[in-house]
């Protein structure tokens, strides 16, 4: 054998193969080329079976991801239900306490389990500001061998706005949620995962302020911060203005898995300093609201939804975005 050929083909073999260096490396306005570098060699080595093509969108695709992700400098706040005007205008909700006691104040969602207001402290985090892409989602079940969900109506005319690939994914568990924010953390060798619930709440209300609604002025405006009352079904994600902190579709269009498992009495025993949930339970707790409400009534930055960590399909409006846990910047 030519000792020029030999010479190659030993090289490739100690670079884990020729055509695991020829990964086009996309741009990144966070991190380092090094860093995007070491996240393709990551992909190389897990995903060598999978086609150039496949790897090299994942690699933009958490290159993308760890991009939206936000910066949330911790702090301490009062969470859950802080009270409301007995009668207000959604459009013009004005500086709560709104000239009141605020313990004459009216519940923001009554039964909720909300009510019980508790002082939380957080570390520093990042949450992505925006909600998990459809056709993101698509990539990681391909990348784990799944058949896509509802693949036999992909091709149907009638729904080609439900799959959408800007659509926020909607997801048939909790775990999978989980799984995908999970996976991301594996190929960046970040510690990502899915917000808590006292995460979420914290963003969204700008870091604890007492704001009803998370939008970009704290007020809702159908059509303009918020989808109308008369839309029956999603919409791309970033459609509207983000909140202060950057963090878009935070109220309405649909709702984020967060990971804490729910209690009604969770709230009365929270600890202090970076809450996680109860150890255990029987449901899982989604935030924000979705298209198919009425928006005034559900889209408060308060309220809680237990339910069933396992649906019966892959309903729209039923989403979640993966948050950083790291309170370092990225690089």
């Amino acid at each position: 054998m030519p000792s020029r050929l030999l010479l190659s083909l030993c090289l490739c073999a100690l670079l884990g193969g020729c055509e695991a260096t020829a990964l086009t490396l996309p741009s990144s306005d966070k991190l380092s080329e090094a860093k995007v570098k070491s996240i393709a060699e990551r992909i190389e080595t897990r995903y060598p079976d999978l086609s150039r093509d496949l790897r090299e969108q994942m690699l933009a695709t958490v290159v993308r991801s760890l991009d939206d992700m936000v910066f949330i400098e911790g702090g301490e706040f009062e969470m859950g239900d802080f009270g409301t005007l007995c009668n207000y205008d959604p459009a013009n909700m004005g500086v709560w306490p709104y000239g009141r006691e605020p313990e004459t104040l009216c519940p923001i969602t009554p039964e909720r389990h909300d009510d019980h207001l508790h002082q939380v402290r957080l570390s520093s985090y990042h949450l992505s500001s925006y909600q998990t892409r459809h056709d993101d989602f698509d990539l990681f079940r391909t990348s784990q061998g799944l058949p896509l969900f509802n693949a036999e109506y992909r091709d149907r005319e009638d729904l080609t706005d439900y799959f959408a690939p800007n659509n926020p994914a909607p997801v048939k568990t909790w775990q999978e949620a989980k799984d995908y924010c999970l996976w991301l953390g594996q190929l960046s060798n970040q510690p990502v995962d899915l917000p808590s619930e006292a995460q979420w709440e914290f963003a969204a209300r700008s870091r604890g302020q007492y704001l009803q609604y998370t939008t970009d002025n704290g007020n809702l405006n159908n059509g303009k911060n918020i989808l109308h009352d008369n839309k029956t079904s999603v919409v791309p994600i970033g459609q509207f203005p983000p909140n202060p902190l950057g963090l878009y579709d935070m109220t309405g269009n649909a709702t984020d898995w967060v990971n804490d498992w729910y209690a009604e009495d969770y709230y009365a025993q929270s600890p202090l300093v970076n809450p996680t949930g109860p150890d255990s339970g029987t449901k899982k707790i989604r935030r924000g609201s979705n298209y198919a409400e009425t928006n005034w009534m559900g889209a408060t930055s308060v309220r809680r939804w237990p339910d069933e960590p396992v649906s019966n399909g892959y309903f729209p409006g039923n989403s979640f975005r993966c948050s950083l846990q790291s309170d370092g910047h990225l690089q």
